[in-house]
């Protein structure tokens, strides 16, 4: 199938082949495109079906815990995250987020945090967030104002987040808070908060313009045992910078994803489309529309699995990372345009895929590192 051309490449073993295969023909079996009417029920039943089938192993890190391995591979995650994009976002979401909002343990958790949360997150059993942003706080994390204080055998924590991914619907959180070892971005802890702790609550449910389950948080003098520390005290910040690290090429892949499937729409509209009367595959203003998205596709696929293969030789990747995601995010926003613009009238149309593509691909260009933070680690990389 051309869409799995790119498992021929170089970078892949015979088991990334494999797991890409059959989880194509699992997304095609038990996916179907859209978006559900209600976002929180539709995330939930995906999270339990993909921990059923057992997907959702390959997000967390430890056989004995009910990981797929003792260390997460990224060529596997992104080969996972870039398939459930291309078949459903909403499944590719809420693969990512039990990855995200349970990574901060699988690298530094406890063996008591981690046979406590991991198994139950790997069977889909209880969904995780990661909650890092606030309102004044978002690409600068060391600006967070949220505050963790020691008192006792606890951290009372005091502050909001804010654009938490499944915040609402989660049963614990990744929460990172100021607890003033040194200045900013050491002075910052990671804790796990259970959903239903005293003194946490949903202070908003966020709309977007991709339908996914978004909230702003606020802590109340929010209790949290120092059994619930991730790590030590004042290693949040690395903590939250390791698990982007691994997830953010992830996101890179879910756009090439998005972009893959956009590519496939465009192609079969352009071959059935009459127009002028032959097809509008025949006219080359069409085909070199095409020829240009196929080109944004490939070299993001390129950028991608190169980040991953080298991360999982053990390399740093921070620029091989960034530069991903920045060309993933930034050439599936125009693959899907260029698709949008191929169907036409059709393509605004609520309810086709090219234009639920159009709505998914958005908030990627901004979250896990806008793409202007992308270009300054690129940059600064460069002139180090």
């Amino acid at each position: 199938m051309p869409h799995l051309k790119h498992l021929e490449w170089p970078f892949f073993d015979a088991r990334h082949r494999e797991l890409a295969a059959e989880l194509d023909a699992w997304c095609g079996a038990h996916l179907h495109a859209g978006h559900a009417a209600d976002v929180d029920a539709e995330c939930q039943s995906l999270v339990k079906q993909l921990g059923a089938a057992g997907w959702l192993r390959h997000a967390i890190a430890g056989q004995a815990l009910g990981g797929a391995a003792e260390v997460i591979d990224t060529r596997a995650i992104c080969l996972l995250r870039e398939t459930l994009a291309r078949h459903n976002g909403l499944a590719d979401f809420a693969f990512a987020m039990q990855g995200l909002g349970s990574g901060a343990i699988s690298l530094a958790g406890s063996a008591a945090q981690r046979e406590r949360y991991l198994p139950r997150v790997a069977r889909g059993e209880v969904l995780a967030a990661f909650a890092l942003s606030e309102p004044e706080a978002g690409s600068d994390v060391a600006a967070m104002q949220c505050s963790a204080v020691e008192d006792g055998d606890c951290y009372v924590l005091n502050g909001e987040k804010t654009w938490i991914s499944n915040g609402g619907i989660a049963g614990f959180y990744t929460v990172f808070a100021r607890t003033g070892e040194a200045p900013g971005s050491r002075g910052i802890s990671a804790f796990i908060v259970d959903a239903d702790t005293p003194g946490f609550e949903i202070a908003e449910r966020i709309q977007v313009i991709a339908p996914h389950p978004l909230a702003r948080l606020r802590f109340v003098n929010c209790r949290v045992p120092k059994s619930q520390l991730i790590g030590a005290a004042g290693e949040g910040f690395k903590i939250a910078m390791r698990t982007l690290d691994v997830f953010r090429t992830s996101v890179a892949a879910a756009a090439l994803g998005f972009a893959r499937r956009a590519l496939q729409e465009g192609l079969a509209q352009a071959k059935n489309r009459a127009m002028f009367g032959a097809r509008l595959a025949d006219l080359p203003l069409t085909q070199a529309k095409l020829a240009t998205m196929a080109c944004t596709v490939d070299s993001s696929a390129l950028l991608v699995y190169r980040a991953a293969w080298q991360r999982d030789q053990g390399q740093n990747v921070t620029r091989e990372a960034a530069m991903a995601k920045l060309m993933a995010t930034e050439g599936a926003q125009q693959v899907i345009d260029a698709a949008v613009q191929i169907f036409g009238g059709r393509g605004v149309r609520s309810g086709e895929m090219v234009e639920q593509l159009y709505r998914e691909i958005r908030a990627l260009r901004i979250y896990e590192g806008a793409s202007e933070v992308q270009q300054l680690i690129i940059g600064r990389d460069l002139l180090r």
